[in-house]
């Protein structure tokens, strides 16, 4: 059950979406010389108090995405919390920092969604190539 939203009702579209955004969020910048990859979460969390806010506020629109998409409200709960833990340990200054690097909410949040996702709407399903 998709409720309507100017974004568009379309499962694959608010799957694309979410998809989308964990990985600019999460992994769309490799550290020069290493295989490890950072995103706009870490980056921007780096900028005191507005980073947080903002980093909290774009993993909240994932959660709602899934939501909208029929997500059982316990599994939103668990989304919730892990935008909640890394908003509250990544505003300690310097270690939420090095918290924000390793904690990636947004791709944790992905693995709870793409479950039901396929269950639900497979017709979303995309084929990793």
């Amino acid at each position: 059950m998709v409720r309507d939203f100017p974004l568009g009702a379309d499962p694959a579209a608010a799957r694309r979406r979410i998809e989308a955004l964990e990985a600019v969020l999460e992994r769309s910048i490799q550290i020069p010389g290493t295989r490890q990859r950072v995103g706009l979460d870490a980056l921007v969390g780096l900028v005191p108090v507005a980073g947080d806010v903002v980093s909290a506020a774009l993993g909240l629109y994932l959660v709602w995405e899934a939501r909208r998409l029929g997500m059982p409200k316990w599994k939103v709960a668990r989304m919730m919390l892990n935008v909640g833990l890394d908003a509250a340990f990544g505003s300690i200054p310097l270690a939420g920092d090095l918290f924000d690097f390793v904690f990636r909410s947004n791709s944790m949040n992905l693995a709870i969604a793409r479950p039901h996702l396929d269950r639900h709407h497979p017709a979303t399903r995309v084929i990793d190539g």
